[in-house]
């Protein structure tokens, strides 16, 4: 037999879906499986880590993804939808049972109770990931007592890690960053696309201010309202800012009221869905970059305009704080205070910002992949699989 299979470490990494449904939680989680994948095919490293997925909410895998002898799956998509919670449970308590993992790796806060049980019975360590409002103000007994036993919590950000430590007094040893990465690759520096430009009834030399995020009716905290209400006083000083909005989703229609109560359609376009080979495009299509939310874990859309080379404007009450490396790679505004936000965006259109680097697009590329590029991501992911002796010599 082989003496690496004899060696192997056994994770079982739970999470609530990987493929159907691309949001923020679901390309972090498919980065840390890809990320394994890649140091188990670096055979000066070779961490030897097998890793069982189970899947609460996918109904399969596409082929070619994760095809690795590493990696085997459990899809629990297929199940009723009120038994989803039920089925998942018994899944994941029957496999551990079974298969006796090595380490449990919770993808949401709301599997790790479960995983509290099976280290109270069986003695199996568990890690949590946590992300944003998903774990501040916790309430719940049983997902407080979880944090409690967790052998590491792993936030993507200093500031859940910081309100964690706050909020459920944990120890600041027993919270690990793992911050989020993103493909330099897919952006690019590059002028403003004709066809964009043509799309949307708009002149090359037009000051534009871009957000891209979910419109959820329960993702309000975003920071596009501050935007909106922001530019009647942007246009005053800049009389052709255009505000583009990217994405879809229930809260639209209030948006469009807002923005007619406001008399600004003329200055505002609600893009909606744009699909991935678009998304630069985009980015690009901008002067600046803003988001300025007060609800965000980190808020990847913040690199991938930095490495298109855009000034980019976020909240400083989450995430966004690491994102913008407390102020390093962008500015940070309260996003309660509309008039911060217009003056902000006024200055950077009319090239008044002192900050250094917000006009050096190269500078801006290169500092956010150094910081929180694949390699980066990758080195993190090794250094929590040595801490916890999950690397095999």
């Amino acid at each position: 037999m082989d003496k690496n299979l004899d060696c192997r470490k056994l994770i079982h990494f739970w999470v609530p879906n990987l493929f159907e449904f691309k949001g923020g939680i679901q390309v972090y989680l498919h980065d840390i499986l890809a990320a394994i994948a890649c140091l188990n095919e670096q055979s000066d490293i070779s961490p030897n880590a097998e890793v069982f997925i189970v899947d609460k909410l996918d109904l399969g895998k596409p082929e070619g993804v994760f095809e690795s002898s590493y990696f085997s799956f459990a899809f629990i998509g297929k199940a009723p939808k009120a038994l989803h919670t039920l089925y998942f449970s018994l899944k994941s308590l029957a496999a551990a049972l079974k298969q006796r993992p090595n380490l449990i790796l919770c993808g949401h806060l709301n599997f790790a109770p479960v995983a509290y049980l099976l280290r109270r019975w069986l003695g199996i360590p568990y890690w949590i990931l946590v992300y944003g409002v998903d774990a501040w103000n916790i309430k719940n007994p049983l997902r407080s007592q979880a944090l409690q036993g967790a052998e590491k919590v792993i936030s993507i950000s200093g500031y859940t890690r910081d309100r964690l430590i706050k909020e459920q007094n944990l120890r600041p040893s027993e919270v690990s960053l793992l911050p989020v990465t993103f493909d330099i690759n897919r952006f690019h520096i590059q002028p403003k696309p004709a066809y964009l430009l043509n799309r949307h009834s708009l002149d090359a030399n037009q000051p534009i201010v871009l957000t891209v995020a979910r419109l959820a009716d329960d993702e309000q905290y975003k920071g596009y309202d501050q935007v909106i209400r922001a530019m009647p006083s942007i246009q005053q000083k800049i009389p052709g800012v255009h505000y583009i909005l990217v994405g879809k989703g229930s809260d639209r229609p209030r948006v469009e009221a807002l923005v007619n109560s406001l008399g600004i359609g003329d200055c505002v376009t609600l893009a909606g869905f744009v699909p991935d080979e678009e998304i630069c495009d985009y980015y690009s299509l901008c002067d600046v970059f803003a988001m300025p939310s007060k609800g965000e874990g980190f808020g990847i859309v913040y690199l991938e305009a930095l490495a298109c080379g855009k000034p980019t404007v976020g909240g400083n009450q989450d995430g966004a704080i690491d994102a913008l490396c407390h102020g390093e790679l962008g500015i940070l505004v309260d996003p309660d205070n509309v008039d911060e936000i217009a003056d902000t965006l006024i200055d950077i259109l009319q090239g008044k910002a002192s900050h250094p680097a917000l006009y050096q697009p190269e500078i801006l590329r290169q500092k956010v992949n150094e910081i929180y590029g694949f390699e980066s991501f990758q080195a993190n992911i090794l250094a929590l699989l040595k801490d916890a002796n999950l690397v095999t010599p």
